[in-house]
């Protein structure tokens, strides 16, 4: 009797997953998976291609020819495309933080395949990530169900997220055009506040989209609603914008300062509109709130580690010569078409 109780209670307890939710989350697993292979594929596919022609980071692009290079770019790009698509079934809150992942996929095979050794620091880094994943994981509101892009639009021109895009907006313009001149080169968080701002409407925007192409292909056409392509332009502006901006953090930044400072603003700002937009916290209860926003500093805590930590060998600070030179390679081939997935995966 009282196992078969636990395993009710075990089943309650479990209601929130909804189907919708465990096909957001395989996506978005193996999206992290896709994506984190790909830069080791990459990395190898450019090694290679230094090997007989002018590397990347002297400004060459033998490795266009190099077919190993090419395998990581589609894999990566199958990744984006599973991201995209986990968006469609998932909440955000849920999507979003779990693009950590991919830091352990890549630092993993990086470990086994490249013989970059993960230190005991690094290593903690993974299993903090891990943890805070599967908090957040077992503890994400359910997917809204919603019957048309009409309804999106509906809860995109509410007054709360119209004054949360206004503020967007308006802070973005102010960063461009009064800051990025004066302070651009020399203060990260100019260029990487523009993106992490952008980005989260680019999120928003992004799921209004896949949601819109499920309908579709469900039977429900909403191609022919002009909302569907309103969102289509409005990612597409705000993707050429993150690009523009991060191309500009990382050809003036170190790469591993501005990965996890842009994955940190990224991914709260999202969380935030997303909770704007959707109400993703109207469905849940303050103790499912506090365990989720532990399980995401949780897995910030792991990211910092795993990137503040990954030039030490054995606990000592130490920056060789050869690694250094693999980064530029991958800094100078160009950034990925979804930033944040490619960043968080650096």
């Amino acid at each position: 009797m009282g196992g078969e109780g636990t395993g009710q209670s075990w089943t309650i307890s479990y209601k929130g997953m909804s189907s919708d939710n465990i096909k957001g989350l395989v996506l978005a697993l193996s999206s992290s998976i896709f994506i984190g292979a790909s830069f080791i594929v990459k990395k190898k596919g450019l090694k290679k291609a230094g090997a007989s022609g002018t590397r990347a980071g002297s400004g060459g692009y033998s490795y266009l020819y190099e077919p190993l290079w090419w395998a990581g770019m589609i894999t990566m790009i199958v990744g984006e495309v599973a991201n995209f698509a986990a968006y469609a079934f998932a909440p955000a809150i849920l999507v979003t933080p779990l693009g950590a992942l991919s830091i352990i996929i890549s630092a993993a095979l990086a470990h086994i395949i490249l013989r970059e050794k993960l230190n005991v620091f690094g290593i903690l880094g993974c299993v903090l990530c891990v943890v805070g994943s599967t908090t957040i994981v077992l503890h994400a509101p359910q997917e809204q169900q919603i019957e048309s892009v009409a309804e999106v639009w509906d809860l995109a021109t509410e007054p709360a997220f119209l004054f949360y895009a206004a503020l967007v907006i308006a802070g973005v313009l102010i960063l461009i055009f009064h800051f990025v001149p004066q302070y651009g080169q020399t203060h990260i968080m100019i260029y990487i506040g523009i993106c992490s701002l952008v980005g989260s409407l680019s999120v928003m925007s992004v799921k209004a989209l896949g949601i819109a192409l499920k309908l579709t292909f469900s039977g429900t056409n909403q191609l022919l609603y002009s909302q569907t392509w309103v969102f289509t332009m409005v990612v597409l502006a705000c993707v050429i914008t993150q690009l523009n901006y991060l191309n500009k953090a990382l050809d003036t930044f170190n790469t591993a300062i501005v990965s996890p400072i842009y994955y940190v603003m990224f991914t709260s700002f999202t969380i935030l509109a997303s909770v704007i937009m959707f109400k993703d916290w109207d469905r849940q209860n303050p103790t499912q709130i506090v365990t989720e926003m532990c399980g995401f500093i949780t897995i910030l805590s792991g990211t910092f580690l795993l990137h503040k930590t990954k030039d030490m060998v054995d606990g000592v600070p130490m920056r060789l010569p050869v690694y250094t030179t693999e980064m530029d390679d991958l800094e100078h081939e160009g950034i990925p078409l979804k930033c944040q997935d490619a960043l968080r995966s650096s």
